[in-house]
């Protein structure tokens, strides 16, 4: 399984001569999907040109930790924020050193500090460097900081010496990537998922929607089947591609949404609805297009089915997540609605201009009965991945079998 596609991946290169095997691992993230950013010490520049990085990755490469244009933005925070997942391939002896002192003398290693996202460590040394107590003594710190060590490997090295220090090939530690990405919390388990808007028809040409794009339903999918679950998204009219290996329904209105959804109640574990459901629909939907001979128009709405009320209320009632998108008060509506829905979570983001609905970032804060955790603001594939831990967590407690 493919677990790269749209991760954000920030690969540092220090100084060493396998950081000509970086250029062949970039390539391979690239061609399975991920967005690459890569940051070079100085050292890394020295055996590899930026040049060569920039054209595989397609962005700049970043190698000066106070450069007036980025750092007027916090470059270095702003780096730490986008990716999903930093790798440092090669990773110097001294390098490894810095990472177990909480160094921050370059921008790789302040990256490193700054960032709340997992660390994969590749080293690449001569083997009496990797065997030395000091290197040895900065593995273990750092791996119980929680940063995760891949290799090395044991065989010939530039030096002519042969042994332990080698790094690993750019096809290993790519698995190493898509391992990270990949997990059983929600092995076994069948996640039903719906998301983007519905449409509900005014006449022939027009109809009633919102600016939903789906990208947030699309991402918790996503996650969920890196999670090993089963999943069902049930989606509105969008413009993006499902994930491989979802069963995908694709359905228009609020009552196509429903019908679809107590299709697949029955043998649901989890219900995640990420859609955003329009409220109201037209008592009367007009055969033809409606013409504009009078300067104002009146419409009769009538409310559409609460699908999340509808499912709790049903006999076999899943473990059910809701989201709420709030332009004000987020905290008390959200707990509102959880409430009189009866759902046990509710994921929570606010929406308005350049928020939320048609971007690439999302807010969320989640709630249920007696707790809520804030899981800031990131990429919607980040919030989806960290969203799908805490289900699987909260699901977990409630069937412990």
């Amino acid at each position: 399984m493919n677990t790269l596609i749209n991760k954000r991946i920030l690969v540092g290169v220090c100084g060493g001569i396998a950081a000509y095997k970086t250029a062949y691992l970039i390539r391979g993230l690239i061609e399975s999907g991920a967005e690459v950013e890569v940051v070079q010490t100085h050292g890394g520049t020295q055996f590899v040109t930026p040049l060569t990085f920039q054209a595989l990755s397609g962005r700049p490469v970043h190698s000066r930790l106070l450069h007036h244009d980025s750092e007027a933005g916090m470059g270095h925070i702003s780096l730490a924020r986008w990716a999903d997942l930093i790798v440092v391939a090669p990773a110097t002896a001294h390098f490894i050193s810095k990472l177990a002192h909480g160094m921050a003398d370059d921008l790789l290693s302040t990256i490193c500090l700054a960032a709340d996202v997992p660390i994969l460590v590749a080293p690449a040394m001569n083997r009496q460097m990797w065997n030395n107590p000091a290197t040895q003594a900065n593995i273990q710190t750092i791996q119980s900081n929680g940063i995760s060590i891949i290799g090395p490997g044991v065989g010939d090295q530039a030096c002519g010496e042969s042994g332990p220090g080698r790094m690993l090939e750019p096809d290993e530690i790519k698995s190493s990537i898509n391992a990270h990405f990949r997990s059983s919390l929600l092995s076994g388990a069948n996640v039903l998922i719906t998301a983007g808007p519905t449409r509900e028809s005014i006449d022939p040409v027009r109809f009633i929607s919102n600016h939903s794009s789906g990208r947030m339903g699309f991402a918790v999918a996503q996650a969920a089947l890196e999670a090993d679950a089963r999943v069902t998204l049930i989606a509105g009219p969008v413009s993006i591609n499902p994930p491989d290996r979802v069963t995908y329904v694709p359905v228009t209105t609020a009552f196509e949404m429903q019908s679809e959804v107590f299709r697949e109640i029955e043998d649901t574990d989890i219900f995640i609805s990420a859609a955003a459901v329009a409220d109201y629909r037209c008592v009367d939907v007009a055969d033809q297009k409606i013409k504009k001979y009078e300067d104002n128009l009146s419409l009769q709405l009538e409310k559409n089915p609460d699908i999340i009320s509808n499912v709790t209320k049903s006999s076999h009632k899943p473990f059910t997540v809701g989201f709420a998108a709030e332009t004000d008060d987020l905290a008390n509506n959200a707990k509102s609605k959880l409430k009189a829905k009866k759902m046990d979570m509710i994921a929570a983001n606010p929406v308005g201009k350049d928020k939320g609905f048609d971007s690439e970032y999302n807010t969320i804060e989640v709630f249920w009965n007696d707790g809520h955790l804030n899981l800031g603001t990131s990429s919607k594939q980040k919030l989806a991945r960290n969203l799908i831990k805490l289900i699987a967590s909260r699901y977990d407690e409630k069937h412990p079998d």
